[in-house]
């Protein structure tokens, strides 16, 4: 399974976490933190096709998030709304192809629209596919597959199809997922994709990174080995 818009590139997936306690460090309110990390997800994506990688997958709200204060939450759908407004354009004009992965039913009114319109502009993009996960939960994602099942015998493929639903055309292995802000867990994020992912946890907050950082993360995924699940090939000895 592999990215739409490059073939063979590498698909690097983000939990863009410490927005909130990167604010609150210095002072600011939490909202001032998330402005900041749409920064860090322009210079990332632009940083992404330099090192191989053809889709990045960004969590950006989850199913979870509608529990967080009202404020916060109304905040964070009018920077989702303005970056949409701001970014279409700048997207289409470098090559990026836009997806949002998730539900759009509970999204205020004006967004799902806001949505398709930023999908189609960009949807001739091949230099990197850029998908933004709103309102999602792998777990529901799991569940509503297998609710479409139908008595169906399913492969791993048309499983996975099923768990990308049908406005997220085919299913994206992921290679790479990085965490940011030092916690070390997926929440729920990307479970059936990740399944071989290589993962890597810095302390570094969101806001603050960018191009180096994911330099250092896509080297040090370079110098693992990925067996997914076999054993490496034994060395043929040299001829005499």
């Amino acid at each position: 399974m592999q990215s739409e818009a490059v073939p063979g590139a590498l698909h690097a997936a983000i939990i863009m976490d410490g927005n909130g306690r990167w604010a609150t460090q210095r002072g600011l309110p939490r909202l001032a933190g998330h402005h900041r990390g749409v920064e860090a997800i322009r210079r990332t994506a632009e940083a992404c096709p330099d090192h191989g990688i053809g889709t990045l997958t960004l969590y950006a709200f989850s199913a979870d998030n509608w529990q967080r204060p009202i404020e916060e939450v109304g905040g964070l759908m009018r920077l989702l709304r303005s970056y949409l407004r701001n970014e279409t354009q700048r997207l289409a004009r470098t090559g990026t192809r836009l997806s949002v992965v998730g539900r759009r039913d509970r999204l205020p009114d004006g967004i799902p629209q806001a949505i398709a319109a930023a999908e189609a502009a960009t949807a001739a993009g091949t230099r990197l596919h850029l998908r933004i996960c709103v309102d999602y939960s792998a777990r529901d994602a799991i569940i509503a597959a297998a609710q479409r099942l139908a008595g169906e015998e399913p492969t791993r493929e048309s499983f996975g199809n099923l768990v990308a639903g049908p406005m997220h055309g085919s299913p994206v292995d992921v290679d790479l997922l990085i965490r940011t802000g030092g916690e070390r867990r997926l929440s729920d994020f990307m479970l059936w994709e990740a399944a071989y992912a290589e993962l890597h946890f810095t302390e570094r907050m969101w806001p603050d990174f960018g191009p180096e950082d994911l330099a250092e993360a896509v080297a040090e995924f370079g110098r693992r080995e990925r067996r997914f699940g076999g054993l490496k090939a034994p060395a043929v000895p040299a001829a005499a």
